[in-house]
């Protein structure tokens, strides 16, 4: 199988690899990065948990992403949102509005807003809920998620985030 040398920046990292043209994003970030909080789901894109953002503000499901595809582009994962010690407003509402329960879902739900808010910075309950579709959440029935986005548009607003 044809491999390709790719360099990807991950949370502001640089990373030099050499990937088989089959190899995921996914099992890139996991398994030759070391990068789990990017969490392996369903593996055919239903239920979100591996989202990341590329080059900011893109989300894309990692398990139906080719590595091969994203030499050159920055790649962020949940990890990589705290700065100087902070959290990330969303990541912060999140937690402010008991979003999380077992937490699997969370690092994609949260990349998801970002990647929702960036779009639009003040959506409402039926854009959220649109937005955030194709991220599956088993836990908390979403309702705290829809506030917690909300919440993080608020806060974001004239912020720069």
């Amino acid at each position: 199988m044809k491999k390709h040398a790719i360099t990807l920046t991950v949370n502001g990292e640089e990373h030099d690899l050499v990937v088989p043209s089959n190899r995921t994003l996914l099992d890139a970030l996991r398994d030759d990065l070391g990068y789990t909080d990017t969490k392996y789901g369903c593996g055919t894109g239903e239920c979100g948990a591996c989202t990341v953002l590329v080059d900011g503000t893109t989300s894309l499901n990692g398990c139906l992403t080719l590595a091969a595809t994203m030499d050159g582009r920055s790649i962020t994962t949940a990890a990589g949102l705290a700065r100087d010690g902070n959290l990330h407003p969303v990541q912060e509402s999140f937690i402010r509005h008991d979003a999380v329960q077992c937490g699997f879902c969370t690092p994609g739900m949260v990349l998801k807003t970002i990647s929702l808010l960036a779009e639009n910075p003040t959506p409402s309950e039926a854009e959220i809920r649109h937005g955030l579709e194709g991220n599956i959440c088993r836990c908390t029935g979403y309702s705290k998620i829809v506030e917690a986005v909300q919440d993080a548009g608020s806060r974001m607003q004239g912020t720069g985030e």
